[in-house]
């Protein structure tokens, strides 16, 4: 799409952006795919819902793909075209799902988008090694294309940052006491950081044969808007852990409770210096996972102390901010509003 056309169109809804994406993402992302070793292919497919354990084909939820969507719309945003930033839209889905693959052996998670997780099914270490195969993969797409080295640098740095901030999350479990700064911190990092690159992809690639210090700093605000979209994210994410509909998110309700996770609610409401606060680190002190009564009790105990509603605001406040940055990048009107909506979509997710 040129850029004219993208000014003469109107803006399309969230889920018809996601559509869009998608459509231009999965040829691409297969090919990709198939070009792994045949023992980590197999696993891959499973885990995108495009094979069954026994290596039939099935059509299972690959999720939203939001952070293509990201690239490819920044891409346009700079006034390139969707399809010069396909190889960074792949390589950052790749990416990032070689984290989900990890995440899930090492949150020893059973689901994902209602079907069993791959490792439940592969194995652990078939699983670990499908992830890694992902990531190779998602350096490879990335290499393949346009792309300045710059770039790969960008992605490198950002799958740096993702690790470090899983391993932050992992270690919170183990203590008795985080700082809601440290913890804001870590899911800036373990979130924020790829949605952050995939916007800043997209648009370096999508402004590739324009004047490179102006898409640099063009470049550096759109990532900036997807970094701090990616923190409000997890925040609505870390609500629904605890208040979401499970035929929604898939797990049970008060899931995060149960497993005593230190998600940015209840460190907030730890940190709340209130009664409820108090009878909250009572409950999370205990060695075992909380019964359902008692995860119950948390849920209305996180919400005593004030940590949803804190929660929400914050998330508002993350989304105001990078809409500051998305102007600040001299966005194509047009796509501009449709990371717009893209953002609020991902920030208000029913909390």
């Amino acid at each position: 799409m040129s850029v004219s056309s993208w000014n003469d169109a109107p803006p399309r809804p969230p889920a018809e952006v996601l559509a869009w994406s998608r459509a231009l993402l999965d040829p691409a992302l297969r090919a990709a795919v198939d070009d792994l070793p045949a023992a980590t292919r197999d696993i891959a497919a499973f885990h995108f819902g495009w094979r069954d354990a026994e290596g039939r084909p099935a059509s299972g939820d690959a999720g939203k793909a939001v952070r293509p969507a990201l690239t490819l719309l920044s891409a346009a945003a700079v006034g390139g075209t969707a399809a010069a930033a396909l190889p960074a839209a792949v390589a950052v889905e790749l990416a990032h799902n070689f984290s989900l693959l990890h995440d899930d052996v090492m949150d020893g998670d059973v689901t994902r988008r209602h079907r069993p997780t791959a490792w439940t099914v592969f194995g652990s270490n078939a699983a670990i090694l499908a992830g890694d195969a992902l990531l190779a993969g998602a350096f490879e797409a990335l290499a393949g294309g346009p792309a300045p080295a710059s770039s790969v640098r960008t992605l490198g740095r950002a799958v740096l940052e993702l690790v470090e901030g899983q391993g932050e999350d992992l270690s919170f479990e183990r203590r008795a006491e985080v700082p809601l700064a440290e913890c804001l911190a870590m899911a800036g990092r373990k979130t924020g950081a790829l949605l952050g690159a995939a916007c800043a992809l997209g648009a370096a690639l999508g402004g590739a044969d324009a004047n490179a210090e102006g898409i640099a700093l063009r470049a550096e605000r759109l990532g900036s808007f997807g970094e701090r979209v990616g923190l409000a994210f997890q925040l609505a994410d870390d609500l629904l852990g605890i208040w979401g509909d499970p035929d929604v998110t898939g797990k049970p309700v008060h899931s995060d409770l149960r497993n005593r996770k230190q998600s940015l609610p209840v460190v907030a409401a730890l940190e709340s210096g209130t009664p409820a606060g108090d009878e909250l680190a009572v409950l999370y002190r205990r060695g075992d996972p909380l019964a359902d009564t008692d995860a119950a009790r948390a849920a209305a105990l996180v919400e005593a102390a004030g940590a949803r509603e804190w929660a929400a605001r914050k998330a508002d406040a993350l989304c105001a901010a990078a809409l500051t940055d998305l102007d600040a990048a001299d966005p194509v009107p047009t796509v501009a509003a449709e990371l717009r909506a893209l953002a609020h979509m991902l920030t208000h997710r029913d909390h």
